[in-house]
Parts: structure tokens; sequence; C-alpha cells
């Protein structure tokens, strides 16, 4: 249900409203990992590099439609934390943003399955999965209306202060997409084309029992006939907000598709293992952002209710909790690099590259956990131009260092933990003085 995050001890409700997030994304990052995992040792690594491949293409897009979700969700955050003032323009507010981003992510399906070969072909795909690779991302492409509505009602309830509701329906469509992936690949050996089939399936489900949740329990998402009410000034305004953190985060998986690029220049082995270190790298990654996220709900709420000392509290506990599991997750990443590539895959050259690339780029999870705690303070006060900002450094500088390390000192899959270094410090260079300067405009 929904939380007023406007009261109460600060460090416990973002340590309740985070493990939800927590949950709810590694059951996501679960089933996609599963497509890899059962593609890996059923079908190959072939197979397993065309997944990974598509990857970083289909996450581009699914990550623009989440940014605009984002956008709108802190606005939502905003009207009700200013409580009965609000009531009646957030109505307007999720209502006018459902229907704008539902002609959107069907005209984007459209365009993304009619130019998907012209795509792969500028990604440098081996022709020898050039096929097979064509067919899962069209059939992924196909779902994203499905991935926009379960994002757009998952954010809005989390901007209300409920947590724990998307959680359930992705542990549900998990485990539906788990059995379906052994269904079409090992029963029925459709390949990597059934991991697709699979995936669409459980999204549609989970975007299901997402609306029918809310019709029987969530009033304030009961909106009848006020959901085909559309605010083109509304809109405006989502759309500033939401086209910054859209692009931010487009921007973070055109960097990953430019490093995608590279990789795909090294041969189908490093393809394949960056692909299986990629899913490592999600899993790792997601607490991190979940508690950044966690910081942007609570902040926003505050700041829609002038609250700024608890905007500045929740941005010191949030950094403690980024913290902690930058420490933790290094050590689990470091001690257990080659079980962790041993679920994905057997190929012992595969596995090799793993390891080395886990090794190197565990000790660097300290460094996302600080810029993943900035930028949850600055989409929470709605100054989203910022994370847009640093994140285009990060990925600019990623690409940049990474091609010379590549393809003039030859140092392989090692190449990519050094390049994230160095797009890390290149975002805490831009972050760090426009941070102390706003926080303190906040006292």
């Amino acid at each position: 249900m929904t939380q007023d995050m406007t009261q109460g001890k600060i460090m416990p409700m973002l340590v309740h409203f985070t493990i939800p997030l927590v949950l709810g994304n590694l059951f996501q990052l679960t089933y996609n990992a599963v497509d890899s995992i059962i593609v890996g040792h059923f079908v190959g690594k072939e197979a397993l590099a065309a997944v990974g491949i598509c990857n970083p293409i289909t996450t581009l897009f699914i990550l623009f439609l989440n940014g605009l979700c984002m956008g709108a969700s802190i606005l939502i955050g905003m009207y009700y934390g200013a409580k009965e003032e609000e009531e009646e323009k957030l109505a307007r507010q999720m209502s006018t943003t459902m229907l704008a981003g539902l002609v959107f992510s069907l005209v984007l399906t459209l365009v993304c399955i009619f130019f998907s070969p012209q795509i792969l072909k500028f990604m440098q795909v081996d022709l020898s999965i050039l096929n097979r690779t064509t067919i899962y991302l069209q059939i992924i492409f196909a779902g994203l209306v499905f991935t926009f509505l379960y994002n757009f009602f998952a954010s809005t309830l989390r901007a209300l202060g409920d947590s724990k509701s998307p959680l359930y329906f992705l542990i549900i469509s998990s485990i539906l997409n788990i059995f379906g992936d052994l269904f079409f690949v090992v029963v029925l050996h459709a390949g990597s084309k059934g991991c697709a089939i699979s995936t669409v399936i459980s999204e549609a489900l989970c975007c299901l029992f997402c609306i029918l949740y809310i019709q029987k329990k969530v009033p304030l998402l009961q909106l009848g006939k006020k959901w085909l009410v559309f605010d083109i000034s509304l809109l405006k305004r989502t759309i500033a907000y939401g086209w910054a953190s859209a692009m931010q985060q487009a921007t973070v998986q055109l960097g990953k598709l430019g490093i995608q690029m590279i990789v795909n220049t090294m041969g189908v082995s490093v393809v394949a293992a960056f692909t299986a270190v990629n899913r490592i790298d999600d899993f790792a990654y997601t607490p991190e952002q979940n508690i950044a996220h966690s910081m942007t709900a609570l902040m926003a709420q505050n700041k829609g209710a002038g609250n700024n000392n608890r905007m500045q509290e929740g941005f010191r506990c949030g950094m403690v909790l980024e913290f902690i599991y930058g420490i933790f997750i290094f050590l689990v990443c470091f001690i257990f690099a080659k079980p962790l590539m041993c679920l994905f895959v057997q190929d012992e050259e595969v596995i090799m590259h793993g390891v080395t690339y886990l090794h190197l780029i565990s000790i660097m999870y300290i460094l996302p956990a600080f810029t993943n705690g900035i930028q949850g303070f600055f989409r929470g006060i709605g100054d989203l131009k910022i994370t847009l900002i640093s994140s285009l450094v990060n990925m600019t500088v990623r690409v940049i260092v990474a091609a010379p390390l590549v393809f003039s000192l030859h140092l392989g899959i090692e190449a990519l933990p050094y390049s994230y270094l160095a797009g890390w410090i290149g975002m805490l260079v831009v972050e760090l003085p426009l941070l102390i300067r706003t926080y303190k405009a906040y006292e």
C-alpha cells in the first residue's frame, strides 16, 4: 500500500523501502540471467553470445521508457507529498503519463522490429550468429509495450510509497519465465528464440497481475474514465523531467553499446564471457541503484512537503547504506568469481576471461555505490540535468579509454574494468562540486 515518507525515522524507512526494490529487481535479473544460463548450458556459446549482444540493445530502449516513467514518478511523488492541495493534479499526471507512454512504446516497437537487422549489422555482429540474433531481438522488441506498462505502474506505486507490491508480481513472473525457458529450450528445442518468447510472455503476465492488483487494492489509482484524461501542460512538464531521466538512462546504454561493439571484435568466446559477467554485474549494481531510488522517493515526497532537513538526513542515511553494500559486493564477487562464471557456462576459455574481468571490476564497485547515491539525491530534488551530464561523461570516458586499451595495447577483456574505473572517476569529478553546492542550499 501507499506510504507517507514525510514522517518517521529515516534509516529504517529507507531500509524497509529498499529491500522490496532489491528483491524485485533481483527476481527480474534472475529471469534475465536464466536465459543466459539455459542457452549457455543447453544450446552453446554461440546462442549465449547472441543473447548477450541483444541485451544492451533491448536494455537501451527499455531504460529509455523506464526513464520517462521515473521522471513522471518524481512529479507524482511531489504531488502526493503535497497532500490534498494537488490531489486532482496527481490523477491527471498519472493518466497523461500512461496515455503518452502507450503511444510512444507502440511506435517504438514497430520501428525497432523493422530496423533490427540494420542495428545488428552496425553492431559488427559475427555473421555466423546474425540470423539467430535478429530473431531473438525482434521477439523481445515485440514485448516493449508490456515493459512500459509494468514500469509505469511499478514506478507510480513506488512514488506513492509502495515498494512491496511490484516485488510480488516480479516473483511470479520470474518463476513463470524459468519454467517457460525450460519448456521452450529443453523440451521444444527452440534455442535462443524460445528464451525470447518466454521472456515476452512472462512480462505480459507481470503487467496483467499489476493491473488487476491496482483495480482491487489501490484506490488512488482507480481512476476509471479519468485514465482517459490527457493534459498537454502536464505532458510538457513530464517530458521536461522524464526526458532528462530517459536520456540519462539511454546515455548509459549507448555507452554500453559502444563497449559491446568493441567486445564483438574479440571473438565469440570473449563475447560469451562478457555476456556472463554483464549478468553478474547487473546483480552487483542493482542494490546500489535501488538504494538510490529509495533516496529519490523519500526526497521527492519531502521536497513536495517542504521538509529540507529530512531531505538532507535521507541523503546521509542513503550514502551510509551505499558504502556498506559496496564493500559487501566487492568481497562476494572477488572471492566467488569462478563459481559465479560456472553458473553460466562450462567452456574453460570463457570462464577464464570472465574470472579475469570479475577480479578487476569487483575492487571498483565502491565507486558506483557513491555515484548512484549522488544521482539519487539530484533526482529527488528534481535536478535531472546533472544526472544526465554526469552519466554522459561516465560513458564517453569509458568508450574513449577502452578503444586504445583494446586495439592498441591489446589488453583484451582486462581493458574493460580499467575503462569503467576511468568513467566513474570522471563522473565523480563532475558530480561532487555540484553536490556540495546544492546540499548547502538546503541547510
